[in-house]
């Protein structure tokens, strides 16, 4: 789609399977990455930045099935400033319906110095590389990574160079979210001013969260011209995060009397998108986060709850069944069956296979067996929990004592590549009795980083969450479970960042492509 700067549409680039993969611990799957493209593609994103091909086997095979599957959506892939790395893009890319390659290099002092580049030779290497592009692939966009620190008349000469050399998009990144609005705004707006053949091509913007404003930079880099925000599903990102799709789509929707500019997202679809990421990428959505957090819609205060019985536009700028969350009356427990399972998940945003279904079912019963009652977030809980049945590692069965006389004792059964192994280990309290078993029969160097519980519901029949975070000669991982004995939902995260890892540790072997690994293997 070619616009100009006083278009009224603004493209959205989603880099959630590229930069917001990056989090430390937000690893997806072969298998998860073409279910995330999938559900962007169907919410009307314009480009979806699939990977980076040149990393591994792994990311060129799923850039290259995303590519091949999409319907709608440009795909794009990330190439350093080098042919070899453009050349393995375009492999991975040119079978798309709407193929594009993005090239980037760092331009500002800092950046410069790493290649050990001075002015004039990083100026002809972005020229060559990116008319090496343009010869392979009409849509070409092009980055001058920190932008924002890069000497003003520098920027200039490099954004000139790689329009004249094909670029049809100039993307401005705050690599290290340094900017703020007004800046981000002035720096769009002189440069389409001053550089020559800027007018021919659209400006994108692409924010970091460091200083939290992200979205209120992409926002008003719009105002001064910029016709493509990059952004992720849940501003998942490294450090900070990167802008929040969910944000700036609404921010536009709600206040478009003063941004008139508007988006192809069908919104009715960001939760369910926001909720499969989270799952996914094992990373929580916090409670307070703008328009997808568990609280964006929820009013505690007395004087608030009344006002909504009221009128609910005097607590609410938007509806919740804009971003797709849906009231109802039917009421989940033990007694209810697969069609109104089937009704509650399509309304919570999950579409089921009969397979699957079936599946859900039988852990659906499981937990209303022990619930009275079971709520939306339980069933979001149960289906974030979902283990894979090829994994290398699986939990057979776990029994702990525990009690106010330690130590405590866990018996624990695993599966290991399809071998049942079963041990004894005594801790510091149940979970950390739990833990030693895991590794006693899974020896590993990892350390735990985080571990967090916190409750789906309340009551005492509540799901626990949990959350184990492990970092191992650099690599970092992420397990999430959900189950309302705390204990098993510790050990079932534990086991699912282990998972992670023994995947981790195999994209340096051949055969990173993989959807399953075997842990001889890869330990």
């Amino acid at each position: 789609m070619k616009l100009s700067h006083n278009s009224d549409r603004v493209l959205i680039f989603d880099t959630t399977l590229r930069d917001g993969e990056q989090s430390p611990g937000a690893t997806m799957s072969h298998s998860e990455k073409l279910e995330i493209a999938a559900m962007l593609d169907d919410m009307g994103v314009d480009i979806i930045e699939a990977g980076f091909p040149i990393a591994s086997d792994g990311d060129f095979a799923a850039v290259k099935a995303i590519a091949e599957a999409a319907e709608n959506a440009t795909i794009c892939g990330l190439a350093r400033a080098n042919f070899k790395d453009i050349d393995r893009c375009w492999e991975a890319i040119r079978h798309a319906r709407s193929p594009r390659i993005h090239t980037f290099i760092g331009t500002s002092p800092l950046h410069r110095a790493i290649p050990n580049l001075d002015r004039d030779q990083m100026a002809d290497r972005i020229h060559d590389t990116v008319t090496h592009a343009r010869n392979l692939c009409e849509n070409v966009q092009w980055s001058p990574m920190d932008a924002t620190r890069t000497e003003w008349d520098y920027l200039c000469r490099v954004v000139e160079i790689a329009i004249k050399a094909g670029a049809t998009t100039i993307n401005i990144p705050d690599t290290v979210g340094y900017t703020a609005p007004q800046e981000s705004a002035d720096l769009i707006r002189r440069l389409i001013a001053e550089v020559p053949g800027a007018d021919e091509v659209v400006f994108a913007t692409h924010c970091h969260n460091d200083l939290g404003m992200a979205t209120a930079n992409s926002l008003a880099a719009v105002a001064g011209g910029a016709r493509q925000i990059e952004c992720t599903i849940n501003g998942l990102g490294e450090r900070a995060g990167n802008t929040a799709l969910e944000e700036v789509v609404m921010a536009l929707k709600v206040r478009s009397d003063i941004m008139p500019w508007r988006t192809g997202i069908d919104t009715t679809r960001i939760m369910a998108v926001s909720r499969r990421v989270a799952a996914v990428s094992g990373f929580p959505v916090q409670f307070n986060k703008a328009i997808v957090g568990k609280n964006a819609f929820a009013h505690e205060s007395g004087i608030h709850q009344d006002g909504m019985l009221k009128n609910a536009e005097t607590f609410e700028i938007m509806r919740p069944a804009d971003v797709g969350l849906k009231e109802t009356s039917i009421v989940m427990g033990k007694h209810s069956g697969r069609a109104a399972l089937r009704s509650k998940l399509n309304e919570l945003g999950y579409d089921l296979g009969e397979n699957q279904l079936a599946d859900v079912f039988v852990r659906f019963k499981s937990l209303a067996d022990r619930k009275k009652e079971v709520f939306d977030e339980d069933l979001d809980a149960l289906m974030r929990d979902q283990g894979a049945d090829d994994e290398a590692i699986q939990l057979v069965r776990l029994r702990v004592v525990c009690g106010t006389d330690g130590p405590q004792n866990a018996d624990l059964t695993l599966s290991i590549d399809g071998d049942q192994s079963q041990v004894e280990a005594t801790g510091d309290g149940p979970v950390d009795a739990a833990f030693n078993a895991v590794k006693a029969l899974v020896p590993h160097r990892a350390r735990l980083q985080l571990y967090q519980v916190h409750a789906v519901t309340e009551g005492t029949d509540a799901q626990a969450t949990v959350t184990v975070r492990m970092e191992e000669d650099g690599r970092i991982v992420t397990g999430q479970s959900a189950d309302t004995d705390t204990v098993v939902a510790s050990v079932r995260a534990y086991i699912a960042a282990l998972n992670r890892l023994l995947v981790k540790r195999s994209r340096t072997a051949p055969g990173s492509d993989r959807k399953s690994v075997s842990y001889r293997d890869a330990g």
